[in-house]
């Protein structure tokens, strides 16, 4: 028997229960994993308070799209007993049973081999925001951009998906600009890489006009709305902006005019779907991440503390990573 977060359906918000459960209830998925963290990710907020329609699967339901431990048995030959593994995309924690409880069962197309050096408390520091913000800023390199280009602005920066961006920009040379409307955290997000700090009102009253004063040579949006929409207005020419959420919305107000006019590049991040080659090039280049810099943004919690912090998520009440420890 192991402890595990279940989700029971009602009329309103979900029930939240620890429970006991046994390996016969577990999914009937490829890969039995000992799972040793997670970690609660904006998605996984929204899942356990019930504020959005995450969960497509059946109830009750075990969520948490992010785990990461060791394989304890597997009827996939890419994975064997005693392989260290990180789980997280394709419908993990959302359409299929995820990380919040001590052993799952889950589909090897959402497993990729941790990187060697990395620990299973470091890959859920990082977890799929980590894995996001990875993602986007090879996207933007892939599309030209270099520090000498210009400013990168980051929006939602004291999240977790904002956080790595600062961090990991920062990193490889880029002048990071941090977009939030959190005064307390300003010396938080110079610690973690951010050259300046803008307040949140300046991208999220939206555009001035649709073809504003070029500032940015690249984005990284986890907000959406009219934050994006000013975003793609002050695009510089043959900038590019990641867009990877949508934290206050998910409408869209914009011209063509930054597309045709600047040849101005909106590539949608998607993390769940990313292909197996894609998905290890993103966790080797997270392995180069300094160690000590990871776990300095990161609060570790019990499973039974993750409603609580998830309703504090919901409320704009965190800031870095949360990280679950199943053994706790």
């Amino acid at each position: 028997m192991f402890n595990a977060l279940v989700l029971h359906e009602t009329d309103k918000e979900p029930d939240v229960k620890i429970q006991q459960l046994s390996d016969t209830d577990l999914p009937d998925d490829e890969v039995l994993v000992a799972v040793d963290y997670s970690s609660i990710n904006y998605k996984d907020a929204l899942a356990v308070t019930g504020t959005g329609k995450i969960v497509r699967g059946d109830f009750p339901f075990v969520p948490g799209i992010d785990l990461a431990g060791e394989v304890v048995a597997s009827r996939d030959p890419a994975f064997k007993e005693g392989d260290k593994v990180i789980g997280n995309g394709w419908g993990l924690g959302e359409a299929h049973w995820g990380g919040y409880a001590q052993r799952m069962r889950v589909k090897s197309k959402s497993l990729v081999p941790m990187p060697a050096g990395m620990t299973s408390k470091q890959a859920m520091v990082f977890g799929t925001a980590g894995f996001t913000a990875m993602l986007s800023v090879i996207s933007l390199e892939l599309h030209g951009l270099t520090p000498e280009r210009g400013e990168v602005v980051v929006t939602g920066a004291t999240g977790g998906v904002g956080s790595f961006s600062l961090m990991l920009l920062s990193q490889l040379g880029f002048e990071a600009v941090a977009s939030s409307g959190k005064k307390h955290a300003h010396d938080y997000l110079k610690s973690i890489g951010a050259s300046r700090i803008i307040d949140r009102s300046v991208l999220g009253d939206g555009p001035s006009r649709p073809l504003d004063k070029g500032k940015w040579a690249g984005a990284i949006d986890s907000v959406g709305g009219p934050a994006l929409s000013a975003i793609i207005s002050q695009m510089k020419r043959h900038g590019s902006v990641a867009a990877c959420g949508l934290a206050n919305s998910h409408a869209l107000d914009t011209t063509v005019f930054p597309f045709i006019l600047r040849g101005v590049n909106l590539l949608g991040i998607d993390t769940s779907t990313c292909a197996y080659e894609r998905r290890c090039e993103v966790w080797a280049r997270l392995g180069e991440v300094p160690a000590a810099q990871v776990e300095a943004i990161a609060e570790v919690v019990s499973l039974a503390e993750v409603l609580a912090i998830s309703k504090r998520m919901m409320d704009s009440n965190i800031k870095g990573r949360i990280v679950v420890d199943l053994n706790r």
